[in-house]
Parts: C-alpha cells; structure tokens; sequence
C-alpha cells in the first residue's frame, strides 16, 4: 500500500525557518517526480515545488522562489522543502504527492497520492 508522511510543520515567526520531510512507503519513487504542495483556508491548493529524479532538476512556484529549497535523499526515498524567511502568508496545510501514473510531474488536476498533511503556521 502506497503511503506519503509528511513531518516537520510547526508554528514560527515571520523571517523563520521550517524544514519539511516527506517520507515514502509501499512503492520506490527513486524515479519519479515528486512534488510539495499547500493549502490555505478557503484557497485552492497550490503546487510549491517539485523535483525530479535524482534531484537533477527542481522547480518553484513565484511566490516562494528564493526562499524555499525542494531536495530529495533517493535512499530514504525522503523529500525534503526548506522553507526560509518564512511569511505569514506561508501559512497552511502542506502536502506531498506523486502521481499515480509516473514519471510525470504531479499537479492539482492529476490523479495523485497524497500525505495526510503538515500544518505551517507563521505569525508576524
């Protein structure tokens, strides 16, 4: 059975740092692209970053670019999101996720697995 854990949210003030780990179980995604996503209260998801196998090649949404890095440890078949200068506007549910049908990139609209989510709350 396919499983994403997420770990790592907190509460923190404005200017601070998190890092997020998502550990994989039930299935090797050592080639597949992963990605972060969030969600605040009464918005739609937002896809945060993503990266590819073998960590050679990531991408970031605008509004975290610059202070979010997305890494993955293909061992521990782990992604991590460091998250620095953190903004109340940061605050949210975060996710992981990879698509059902890999290798491609997950997005809002594909058919994903999903972790059950780590909650980030920056205060200013």
């Amino acid at each position: 059975q396919v499983q994403l854990v997420e770990s790592g949210g907190g509460s923190v003030q404005a200017g601070g740092s998190l890092r997020l780990s998502c550990t994989a179980s039930g299935a090797t995604y050592s080639t597949n692209c992963m990605a972060w996503f969030r969600q605040a209260p009464g918005k739609e998801r937002e896809r945060v970053a993503t990266i590819l196998p073998g960590g050679r090649s990531a991408s970031y949404a605008d509004s975290v670019k610059g202070r979010f890095t997305i890494s993955r440890d293909v061992a521990s078949d782990t992604v991590y999101l460091q998250m620095n200068s953190l903004k109340p506007e940061d605050t949210a549910m975060y996710y992981c996720a990879v698509r059902r049908d890999p290798p491609f990139c997950p997005t809002q609209r594909t058919d994903n697995y999903w972790g059950q989510g780590t909650q980030v709350t920056v205060s200013s």
